[in-house]
């Protein structure tokens, strides 16, 4: 008897979360007839060329991710979530992209930058260089050199930039203007001498040497880009954010001086200072905060801090300038952080969105890799994404959040038992989800991700695809790189001279 009412209370809770316009069938089947319509518009292709590229890079954005995001959204909106839409999920073409490294079934993000990137699968820990480098072995790296969307746009002339809410020498942004044997050779005082002996240059020297007239860069890892001990301007008294190079040099001076005579190039690390700016009157623009994890953002609120470059939907934008916030990743599974930075992605994708226009703008949305996150346990509609399931395990006897990992730090044994999370916060923000592998750092996943495509030849994006082929339909969109001949036949437009080619990468799992 008790089991019986138990079971019709769960029905009639279960009844009520059903909005009232969802039982009726005719609103599924206009739903249905609306969103056929909308695709048969498709029917005509945008076969414009793009003026402009945007490249939204979610590091760790895995599909279950972004469903989790979605529902985020929408809860944080006030609705149950589930029948929220992502800013991603609007744009009319959607592609799988396949993330293996030639040497590695599960990726790493340096080796797949350089496929997004570069256009050319690599090893694992390796940046814009093929496969013929092996990791950590400086003397393989010449002549394998590989080169970027972003060179070959700044070989046709055009604008470019990198946005990153990690450091600039992190591997994601990196490969669009370094090649290093290995992804952690940040400055000269991350290399063993015998890649210094081997004539490797570090990833920080690469980002001022190699393309020294990119118009924008911005994100983290400023001390990477001053002498050895050299005190900090934000945290001089901290020994952790003092300069490591060890030839001595100055980067953001050297930085200054590769710019042409009469070119205006600007500094900043903080955000008045780039609040100050007259940006129409700046040619070069160089923003690096000491590092972009801290402090962090109030979860569903703008980034405003004292420190920080700049917020997401800060709209700062001469047609390209984007400014994300400066939140690093969540190595450690925060799985409430990290879905928060997903909705902030969002936000600037939207922002992109409403100052473009899709009949001149190729907009990307995709990510690196995934990760071993998953969501389930038969939560009802509404549930809170960060919630317990409504059940609890029939062999522990025990309670579970909905959000799980696969592995990683949040594995604990109490008492010889898995932890009971009722008596915890697992709301909180630094709630680490628990895992099925003991690991100090979950690992990344290896299934295929998501790439979203809106704008000129964006129908080029679909079906399943080598993560590498996304930068070369990109080039074909921009006419730019070595795939031009459709451009020059008269079929289509001739490119304009300026190309905003930003480089907007939110690292939500590092």
């Amino acid at each position: 008897m008790k089991a019986l009412l138990l079971l019709l209370l769960a029905q009639l809770c279960s009844a009520s979360l059903v909005p009232e316009r969802e039982k009726d069938p005719e609103y599924w089947r206009r739903q249905a007839q609306e969103t056929l319509r909308n695709a048969l518009r498709l029917q005509r292709l945008n076969q414009n060329v793009a003026k402009n590229l945007i490249l939204f890079l979610g590091d760790g954005m895995g599909v279950s991710t972004v469903t989790a995001a979605r529902i985020l959204k929408g809860q944080l909106q006030h609705g149950q979530g589930e029948e929220s839409l992502l800013e991603m999920e609007k744009f009319p073409y959607v592609a799988l992209a396949k993330t293996y490294n030639t040497n590695a079934q599960v990726p790493d993000s340096a080796g797949t930058a350089t496929a997004y990137l570069c256009g050319v699968k690599a090893n694992e820990g390796t940046l814009g260089v093929s496969a013929g480098v092996t990791r950590d072995r400086c003397n393989t790296t010449k002549g394998q050199e590989v080169t970027s969307i972003l060179r070959w746009a700044k070989d046709a002339g055009k604008a470019v930039g990198i946005v990153t809410t990690t450091r600039v020498t992190h591997a994601t942004p990196s490969a669009a203007y370094a090649h290093s044997a290995n992804r952690d050779w940040y400055s000269d005082g991350e290399m063993p001498p015998d890649a210094l002996e081997g004539g490797c240059k570090d990833i920080a020297r690469q980002l001022v040497e190699n393309i020294p007239d990119i118009e924008v860069i911005m994100g983290g890892g400023r001390k990477y880009m001053f002498p050895k001990n050299a005190s900090d301007v934000e945290y001089p008294h901290e020994e952790k954010h003092r300069g490591t190079r060890l030839d001595r040099r100055n980067l953001v001076q050297a930085w200054h001086n590769a710019k042409p005579p009469g070119k205006v190039a600007k500094y900043v690390w903080h955000r008045r200072e780039l609040l100050a700016l007259n940006l129409s009157r700046v040619d070069f623009l160089l923003g690096e905060s000491w590092h972009p994890g801290v402090p962090r953002a109030q979860l569903g609120r703008p980034l405003a801090c004292p420190g920080a470059l700049g917020q997401l939907e800060w709209p700062v934008i001469p047609a390209r300038m984007l400014l994300p916030p400066r939140d690093v990743g969540i190595p450690l599974k925060m799985a409430k952080q990290a879905l928060h930075e997903a909705v902030e992605l969002d936000r600037a994708i939207g922002l992109a969105t409403r100052l473009t226009s899709a009949q001149d703008t190729l907009s990307v949305v995709t990510a690196d890799h995934s990760h071993v996150f998953t969501f389930g346990g038969y939560t009802p509609r509404g549930n809170p994404i960060f919630g317990l399931a409504p059940m609890q395990s029939d062999v522990d006897r025990k309670p579970f959040t909905s959000i799980l990992y696969g592995n990683g730090p949040g594995y604990k044994i109490v008492a010889g038992e898995r932890e009971n999370v009722s008596a915890v916060d697992f709301a909180h923000a630094n709630y680490q989800a628990q895992s099925a592998v003991p690991l100090r750092q979950e690992t990344h996943g290896g299934e295929d991700v998501a790439v979203f495509a809106r704008g000129p030849m964006a129908h080029l994006l679909h079906g399943v695809h080598e993560q590498n082929y996304i930068p070369h339909a990109m080039a074909y969109a921009a006419c730019i790189g070595s795939n031009r001949a459709h451009c020059n036949a008269g079929a289509r437009p001739a490119a304009p001279l300026l190309l905003p080619f930003l480089t907007l990468l939110l690292l939500l799992l590092c």
